[in-house]
C-alpha cells in the first residue's frame, strides 16, 4: 500500500466523492485508510463508569485504499509510482509530473 499516515488524499467514489482530507489511520492488513471528515457515522454508546458520558457520537470509519487518490500539489489527484534518488532510497513520485511526494 502506496498511502500513508499524513497524506493528503481525494475520494474517488462513493457518498463522498471528490472530498479532500488527510489520511488519519493507514491500515495495510486490510487495504483501508481512515480520511479526516470522511466517511463519518452515527454511534450510539452507553455511559460506561461514572466517567463516560454516553450519547451519540460521530466516528470516522474506514475507507478501501483503491477509492482515494493522493494529491500531488501541482497536478492534483494522481497516482504514485516508486523510484530511486541518488542515495539510492526508494521515494514516491507523482505520474503526472515525476515529483517526489
Amino acid at each position: 500500500m502506496r498511502i500513508r499516515k499524513g497524506d493528503t488524499v481525494q475520494i474517488l467514489s462513493g457518498k463522498h466523492r471528490g472530498k479532500r482530507g488527510k489520511v488519519m489511520v493507514a491500515l495495510p492488513g486490510e487495504g483501508k485508510v481512515v480520511v479526516d471528515g470522511a466517511n463519518m457515522v452515527k454511534r450510539h454508546t452507553k455511559p460506561r463508569g461514572a466517567t463516560m458520558q454516553g450519547g451519540i457520537i460521530d466516528k470516522d470509519m474506514p475507507l478501501p485504499v483503491s477509492s482515494v487518490a493522493i494529491v500531488c500539489p501541482s497536478d492534483g489527484p494522481t497516482r504514485i509510482g516508486i523510484s530511486a534518488d541518488e542515495a539510492g532510497r526508494k521515494v514516491r513520485i507523482c505520474r503526472k509530473c515525476g515529483t517526489e511526494l
